[in-house]
């Protein structure tokens, strides 16, 4: 069994190796720019662990755990100049510090890239089958960042739109993930299928316990301060509960609070989570959040390989 620093090692040892010292640098200095910006690096270390799971080494998926991490951080360039963001993990934006053009067409070459690294992954007909998946996965993250934008105007969103929003949007990057790193490793189609239903439960649970600690968490622990979705007047799984089950006067409160300006962010924060305190939302939402749990723990259990080397996934 890896620890998990041991796959970010050896993926931060791959990508100063794929450093981009190309021309012209004002293509690919942004490029390089969010790419030593950092993060978690989740999404390669789960095309590696996908690997692992059914192969002794997990080296061979480091082109696919390149791949994603590209396809990641072209998503977010893209999303930051959708949103105007001026910061990205504290840092400016690449639009912001390199100009517009600039960080569509940086943008742009990073999802190129990330294709011609999965053909690099093996042969024809491994990477036919990992383009296949790829593509899947980066048609419906495009579809779930549109009905993210789409939900903005709209004055009712459902929770079942709102789950296949953050399931494309975020999860499937995820399972993807994991799903093209078994790939590598001639895993069967039934337990690709149980390792990207993992993946995809998994990133619902992550969200939603996202948005549970953006209201609800401990500032100190989380690192920012609570209500920053309240305050974006966000339709997440909480606000959205809410809506569903308040009585007539809480409902036209809460719908107010969520669609008015204010001069006095804590306040609105305040009222808006006595709200959902008042109906038990945060209850709820940690039940839900435990209902795709359970799910994606299901799924890895079903598949078919040592529980050794399953076990930095159930962590």
């Amino acid at each position: 069994m890896q620890s998990i620093e041991n796959y970010k090692s050896a993926f931060e040892a791959y990508l100063n190796q794929e450093h981009f010292s190309k021309e012209p640098a004002g293509l690919y200095e942004p490029v390089n720019y969010i790419l030593r910006l950092g993060g978690k690096r989740l999404r390669p270390l789960l095309a590696l662990m996908g690997r692992h799971v059914f192969a002794d080494d997990f080296q061979p998926a480091l082109p696919v755990a390149m791949a994603v991490e590209l396809f990641h951080n072209f998503s977010l360039i893209h999303d930051d100049i959708m949103d105007e963001a001026p910061l990205r993990r504290g840092n400016p934006t690449v639009h912001h510090r390199f100009g517009l053009n600039s960080g569509i067409l940086s943008g742009d070459v990073m999802l190129i890239y990330a294709q011609q690294y999965l053909l690099d992954a093996g042969d024809a007909t491994l990477s036919a089958r990992l383009l296949k998946s790829f593509n899947r996965c980066a048609i419906q993250v495009c579809e779930g960042q549109q009905w993210d934008i789409d939900f903005e105007s709209m004055s009712l969103v459902s929770i079942p739109q709102y789950l296949h929003m953050i399931e494309y949007k975020t999860a499937v990057l995820l399972a993807c993930s994991l799903e093209m790193g078994a790939m590598t490793a001639g895993a069967s189609d039934t337990d690709l299928h149980h390792l990207y239903e993992f993946g995809r439960n998994l990133g619902i649970a992550f969200q939603l316990q996202d948005d549970f600690l953006d209201t609800f968490g401990d500032a100190g622990k989380f690192g920012k301060k609570p209500g920053g979705d309240i305050v974006q007047n966000k339709k997440t799984f909480l606000i959205l509960k809410a809506l569903e089950l308040a009585d007539a006067p809480a409902k036209e409160k809460l719908t107010r609070l969520m669609n008015t300006p204010t001069n006095d962010e804590q306040e609105k924060i305040q009222e808006v989570m006595a709200i959902l305190r008042q109906f038990e939302v945060p209850v709820l939402a940690k039940e839900e959040r435990n209902q795709f749990h359970r799910q994606a723990m299901a799924h890895l259990d079903q598949v078919s390989a040592p529980e050794a080397q399953k076990s930095t996934l159930y962590q």
